[in-house]
């Protein structure tokens, strides 16, 4: 809560990385440090905790490859 010690580098995210042609679903969550592969979807309300290949269809909490596209 002390702005001093968040500004001091106590904590740090990961950058995320998003291929090209990528739609995300309102109020996903994409962790630090995940990769989403190009033309890949991802669901709604997913939850992503790792990376996502490309050109699939993911999901859920936590979002995991239901099908290929």
């Amino acid at each position: 809560m002390d702005h001093t010690q968040r500004a001091s580098g106590l904590e740090y995210a990961k950058p995320i990385s998003i291929g090209s042609d990528v739609w995300i679903g309102g109020s996903a969550v994409i962790c630090p440090g995940v990769k989403i592969g190009d033309r890949s979807v991802i669901g709604a309300g997913s939850v992503v905790t790792k990376d996502i290949p490309p050109d699939v269809f993911a999901a859920g909490n936590p979002c995991k490859v239901i099908r290929s596209l």
